[in-house]
């Protein structure tokens, strides 16, 4: 009988697919790709364990993480409500992505991919409000439109034009690219009088060497193991990294705004 959440037919091809494998390791062939995929060893009824037990330790890091922030953040401070929904963008995120890697189908791969570009951008609309919005509140809500606005067109074209791997990777590449520079820009200036933004410069540069671990396509080892396994692994600490930063700046934006209070 088929394991839980597999059909006899998606059993038959995952068998005829290891068959396949032997033949070709047997005869000293290089393995290929099925589907655009490497073959994995399922564990249970998992697809791809590595890659899942990755993203289920990123959901709970940001999860957790996320009760750090608000149990050491007022909800005075006025970057909590934007750290907080960046937080559950996030523990979502990494939700569908553990799903996915549980179970390949065509709806759990749309939801993973559209639930990531969500959290790419609204890095970027982190980054946006911390770096210039609080100075110019009024821009706030026209920015998150536009993003919300960008990533519904996104999200349509994947699903109603053509879901194109190649336009979402470039289109995601950009955007972290953008937000790297961004971050490091703003991380650059304000060194000398924010001693804690060294976190945030380590960990975009890290998230941003980190996926080059993708362009390293090689079967997996062990046939669990793969690059993008490792990707998501090495996302764990840097998850925890980020998370302090955004502690401890909101901590300095919660003084600096009661300084001022006091000066007035």
């Amino acid at each position: 009988s088929p394991s839980p959440g597999w059909t006899c037919h998606d059993d038959c091809k995952y068998e005829c697919m290891w068959h396949t494998v032997r033949l070709y390791v047997q005869g000293g062939r290089r393995v290929p790709q099925f589907h655009g995929k490497w073959p994995f060893s399922r564990f249970l009824f998992v697809q791809e364990p590595a890659s899942a037990f990755a993203s289920l330790l990123n959901g709970l890091a940001s999860f957790l993480m996320l009760l750090r922030y608000k149990a050491a953040v007022p909800p005075t401070s006025p970057m909590y409500p934007t750290c907080v929904a960046f937080a559950w963008v996030s523990v979502n995120a990494w939700f569908w992505s553990t799903v996915f890697h549980t179970r390949d189908t065509a709806l759990t791969e749309k939801l993973d991919y559209f639930c990531a570009s969500a959290v790419v951008l609204h890095s970027v609309y982190l980054c946006w409000v911390r770096t210039m919005g609080l100075r110019r509140p009024a821009l706030i809500g026209i920015f998150r439109a536009f993003l919300l606005l960008f990533l519904a067109c996104h999200i349509s074209y994947l699903t109603l034009v053509r879901f194109d791997y190649g336009y979402n990777m470039a289109a995601n590449v950009a955007i972290g690219l953008l937000n790297l520079l961004w971050w490091l820009w703003w991380c650059l200036r304000n060194r000398p009088r924010l001693p804690h933004v060294w976190k945030c410069a380590v960990v975009v540069l890290l998230l941003q060497a980190g996926a080059l671990l993708e362009l390293l396509d090689f079967p997996p080892l062990f046939w669990v193991l793969d690059a993008h396994a490792l990707w998501h692994i090495s996302t764990v600490p840097l998850n925890i990294l980020f998370y302090s930063f955004l502690v401890d700046d909101s901590l300095y934006l919660l003084k600096a705004n009661s300084d001022l209070s006091k000066v007035d």
